[in-house]
């Protein structure tokens, strides 16, 4: 019994693991129509329960598995968040899965997977323990993305999804390799050691610095490694869409600041100006091409790599503040994007999905609840006081603006300015045109529930934003101290 605490600090994940692996075996041996009906909610409890294991761990800095393993107030809060936005998608996932044929008892279990490898990601403290848990995560999301196995879309989806993950995977790695060969480590706290400020990293480390962002801007889709999100976006089952929206962008940038922060903090210098250019990328893309969409999926994948630019400009800043803005920015990124997609999902004529933008219009006349939900959160991403959207944006640039900045902070408002046209463009449809056909009513409990949470929650946030700021502060300044 002498190897109980050690484990201690990883009590959520080892008990997420193997109720994970119950609930194959509960879906495995009950009947096949039964199977997903038992699973689903068995699943939510198991993610309920693993938020309360993530509090009841704690924050202080604990280490587990020889240093690979570390738990802090940064850790607890991403996990906390990432739980969140899982539990929710797959909430609002149940009905869609069972009409378009995927009711498979797997689907909120392979999501699950994908949670534990998020959840390992988020509290690596090594190259090594960073990959296994990427790759757990990217795994699960492939199948996820291939689920809908008689659409042609969706298969193809999931290929591609594969094909560029994996290459992102083999530059991570060839990236970790680089780093591990120049300074004789994959601990972070060995890496962090090996950096100091009057000794300048060697060119090695450099490129396989520049190796590993790579990797990871994939998992971000950050630009010019976003080739697959508006595709996948586009060709996933919308409930998978709504997942890979939330979530695992919520654990690649945990897993982004810890590695910049934490074992690079010191040489901020050598991969600063690359973080800035990929976000300014990020923003102009996002603005730009999603004028042109007609998807409303295509729109928000457009629209996320917008968000995720915006968020890195808090990473850029290299500050506590600046990881303080992008910890709030995730957290009312959460809140829009599961409201919207939750809405996307409402969008069915006849129980058919439908996902042209021009199938919004006149939704004021025909569903006015929901079209009042969904311009709360145009407004909202389009940054508009007095939404909640406005304070992500305004954290993020008043950090950049700190830290000197200011051409950041100038483009992000540029590209804040344009991606505005198209969130007021959906809104103007639904408002302004002539009423198309009614969508289908909203029959789920659990989706009116989620549209009323989220949708209150980001009108009404701004009132009382330090249940946020502050333990985002604290998690932000773990990271610096630890």
């Amino acid at each position: 019994m002498h190897d109980m605490p050690v484990m201690m600090p990883a009590l959520a994940e080892i008990f997420l693991a193997c109720a994970i692996m119950f609930l194959m075996m509960v879906g495995a041996y009950s009947k096949k129509e039964a199977a997903l009906d038992l699973v689903m909610p068995l699943t939510l409890a198991t993610l309920a329960v693993t938020a309360g294991l993530v509090m009841y761990v704690g924050g202080e800095k604990q280490l587990a598995f020889n240093g690979l393993y570390v738990v802090d107030d940064f850790a607890v809060f991403m996990k906390l968040m990432v739980l969140l936005a899982s539990f929710l998608t797959i909430l609002i996932s149940r009905d869609f899965i069972k009409r378009e044929g995927m009711a498979k008892f797997e689907y909120p279990i392979l999501l699950s997977f994908a949670v534990l490898g998020m959840m390992m990601m988020i509290s690596a403290n090594d190259l090594m323990s960073l990959y296994i848990g990427l790759e757990l995560q990217s795994l699960a999301l492939y199948v996820a993305a291939a689920f809908q196995r008689n659409s042609l879309r969706s298969t193809e989806a999931g290929l591609k999804y594969f094909v560029l993950g994996a290459l992102s995977s083999g530059m991570l790695l060839y990236g970790a390799s680089l780093i591990y060969g120049f300074t004789g480590t994959t601990s972070f706290d060995g890496l962090a050691a090996s950096f100091t400020s009057d000794v300048p990293a060697s060119v090695g480390v450099v490129v396989g610095v520049v190796f590993l962002l790579t990797g990871l801007a994939f998992k971000i889709s950050a630009v010019p490694f976003h080739m697959w999100t508006p595709d996948v976006y586009e060709g996933a089952p919308t409930s998978v869409t709504a997942f890979f929206a939330v979530a695992p962008k919520i654990a690649a940038m945990a897993l982004f600041m810890r590695t910049m922060i934490g074992p690079f903090g010191d040489i901020i210098a050598d991969w600063q100006q690359v973080i800035i250019a990929i976000s300014m990328a990020s923003m102009a893309l996002g603005a730009l091409a999603a004028i042109a969409q007609t998807n409303i999926k295509r729109l928000m994948a457009y629209s996320s790599i917008g968000h995720i630019g915006f968020a890195l400009i808090g990473l850029a800043a290299g500050s506590e503040e600046g990881i303080q803005g992008v910890i709030v920015y995730l957290a009312i990124y959460l809140v829009m994007n599961v409201g919207t997609f939750a809405c996307i999902l409402c969008m069915k004529r006849q129980g058919r999905m439908v996902e042209d933008i021009s199938d919004l219009a006149g939704l004021k006349s025909t569903n006015p609840l929901l079209a009042l939900t969904l311009m709360i959160f145009m407004f909202s991403m389009a940054g508009i006081p007095p939404l909640v959207g406005f304070m992500g944006k305004f954290f993020v640039f008043k950090a950049a603006i700190d830290q000197g900045l200011i051409a950041l902070a100038v483009v992000g408002a540029i590209a804040s300015v344009v991606s505005a046209y198209y969130y007021l463009r959906i809104i103007k449809i639904m408002y302004f045109d002539d009423p198309a056909e009614a969508f289908d009513k909203i029959d789920s409990k659990a989706m009116k529930f989620v549209l009323f949470a989220t949708g209150i929650v980001t009108a009404t946030m701004i009132l009382y934003l330090p249940v946020i700021t502050t333990p985002a502060a604290h998690a932000a300044a773990s990271l610096f101290t630890g």
